[in-house]
């Protein structure tokens, strides 16, 4: 070890540094006026309807959309597991974009943030959702999670 003589043992303490994955950024053309998406991000009623990474229920969704405002999801996966996730609105600029904190319920909290812009694109919006700040976590495949949300988002408008 590095300031230690043989045999000394050290006295420095390690922290750990959380490994910051890579931004993730999905895109997607939705047949609806961003009003119409922008209500199903922000309503509880609706966001009941989509929210989750598969085709498990949405169990609770709750939602105070105002800059600092909290929302809370609660979902069950296929297999089971129930994960819930929370934070606090950052950006909230209806019906274009809508910031916010993501924190997952749990042991190892770790905060990162959400981003979902829409732009109107001719009889549909354009959804951009940009996830950053990502720790590396090896519960939650944040990849597969938002598409499996999106894929859910979509056919509500299907």
């Amino acid at each position: 070890m590095l300031g230690t003589r043989p045999g000394q043992a050290s006295t420095r303490t390690s922290t750990l540094t959380p490994k910051l994955l890579p931004s993730l950024v999905f895109e997607r053309r939705i047949r609806a006026t961003s009003a119409k998406i922008y209500s199903a991000w922000t309503q509880p009623e609706q966001l009941i309807c989509w929210f989750g990474s598969d085709a498990g229920p949405t169990l609770c969704a709750e939602a105070d959309v105002r800059v600092g405002g909290c929302f809370r999801l609660r979902f069950r996966t296929l297999d089971g597991e129930e994960h819930e996730v929370r934070g606090a609105y950052r950006e909230v600029m209806p019906p274009r974009r809508l910031s916010f904190t993501w924190t997952w319920a749990g042991p190892h909290e770790r905060q990162s943030l959400v981003t979902v812009a829409l732009e109107p694109d001719g009889d549909a919006t354009l959804l951009r959702l940009t996830h950053e700040q990502i720790v590396d976590d090896p519960v939650h495949d944040y990849r597969r999670g938002w598409i499996g949300a999106l894929d859910k988002l979509e056919q509500l408008f299907a």
